[in-house]
């Protein structure tokens, strides 16, 4: 299975931490925040990953990252979003590198607490279609929201006003090679980007999305100052005695 890594976006909601450099570049503890997706990813045994970023520090990626060995992976490639697009647009950049095989696909900015390798066996088991992780929280308003009945996702409502439930869609989510197709279906949403959630409604209508509510901690850490400090003191607190 192939991974997709998405570091791109401008940054705004930390700047001006950001105003020179990616968000995904910045520390969180003692990595630089894109060492904890990569590492997720290098967990659940995922050996070949592409890197999606854009802007001027797209060369510092590669700098700081090289081919991918010191993760463990099989191989390393990256891709130039050229515009700020939407996550499934960066998503569709990593065609030609992912083919016809299954990919996870995971935000730069999302810290997991605890490993994926469940959920990406269970989805290697499933019969082709999406799957993506959960998360109970705090403010719904600030995530795609996900309407669970029986088990099942019926719907995903992108930062609703009133959110029909506290389960938030985190930044991780897999696919069959269907997604690219699916993705030269949609239409820009209101700030000219294409969703990630409009994709994911879109396997919500075929039948074919499964979802599972993961454990532990988890920080969206690129969504504003307060979170990045957090996922510091959280990281620290909780790989700090593990780290050489």
């Amino acid at each position: 299975m192939k991974g997709v890594v998405l570091a791109g976006g401008l940054g705004s909601r930390l700047r001006p931490l950001t105003s020179i450099t990616n968000k995904h570049l910045l520390p969180v503890y003692d990595r630089p925040m894109i060492y904890h997706p990569l590492g997720t990813l290098a967990g659940a045994g995922v050996q070949d990953v592409i890197v999606v970023t854009g802007g001027n520090s797209a060369g510092d990626f590669m700098r700081l990252l090289g081919d991918g060995r010191s993760f463990g992976f099989r191989c390393l490639n990256y891709a130039f979003q050229e515009r700020e697009g939407g996550i499934a647009e960066a998503i569709g950049l990593s065609r030609a590198f992912v083919g016809d095989e299954k990919f996870v696909v995971i935000l730069g900015d999302n810290i997991l607490e605890n490993p994926i390798t469940q959920y990406v066996e269970a989805f290697s088991r499933q019969d082709g279609g999406a799957r993506v992780l959960l998360k109970r929280v705090r403010n719904p308003r600030d995530y795609g929201v996900a309407q669970v009945e029986n088990g099942k996702v019926v719907s995903i409502v992108e930062k609703p006003a009133v959110p029909v439930s506290d389960f938030a869609v985190i930044g991780v989510y897999m696919y069959d090679a269907r997604a690219f197709e699916l993705i030269e279906t949609l239409k820009p949403s209101g700030r000219g980007e294409l969703e990630v959630t409009d994709l994911n409604n879109a396997y919500i209508r075929m039948g074919q999305l499964e979802a599972d509510e993961i454990t532990g901690w988890w920080s969206d850490c690129g969504a504003s100052i307060d979170n990045l400090l957090e996922a510091n003191v959280r990281v620290s607190e909780i790989l700090g005695k593990d780290r050489p």
